[in-house]
């Protein structure tokens, strides 16, 4: 690929978290300051679905709904920033393998982007995850859990 073909993606995935929002502010400020474009993944967790037969397609249209209606949502916070070019996706299973698979089958995406929480906890299980197990040979941004949003666009 030339050089000039190249255009980075930043990937976020998307949630009912706050650390959520700092990953979606930082990411967007960045691609529109850097260019590329911004993915935002949202996963539906589909372990439920196989216990309760009869009723899994009905939850399974309830968590789509959800997941679209959280993207619309970050989205129209995006529009607020900017011209940001952005993707969605929606996949099915646990967060960390959703974004393993999209990372393997997307070679434009270069860059993912977490929020670390601020609980007593650790930073969360998306940044634990994916800083001491990185197999993806792309970079991890993790946005401290502490930066306010004008610290985030300033840095950005």
């Amino acid at each position: 690929m030339a050089e000039l073909d190249y255009s980075r993606k930043f990937l976020v995935l998307i949630d009912d978290t706050k650390e959520c929002d700092r990953a979606v502010s930082f990411a967007a400020h960045r691609v529109k300051r850097t260019g590329g474009t911004l993915v935002l993944l949202s996963v539906i967790d589909s372990e439920d679905f196989g216990q309760f037969i009869g009723v899994a397609d009905a939850m399974r249209a309830e968590a789509r709904d959800e997941a679209e209606r959280m993207l619309d949502t970050r989205i129209a916070r995006i529009r607020d920033i900017g011209q940001v070019r952005t993707e969605t996706v929606i996949r099915e299973g646990r967060p960390e393998e959703a974004i393993e698979q999209l990372i393997l089958a997307d070679p434009g995406i270069g860059i993912l982007v977490l929020a670390a929480g601020q609980s007593d906890k650790g930073p969360g299980p998306m940044v634990t995850h994916f800083a001491a197990h990185n197999r993806l040979h792309i970079l991890v941004t993790i946005v401290p859990g502490a930066m306010t949003n004008e610290e985030i666009v300033a840095v950005a």
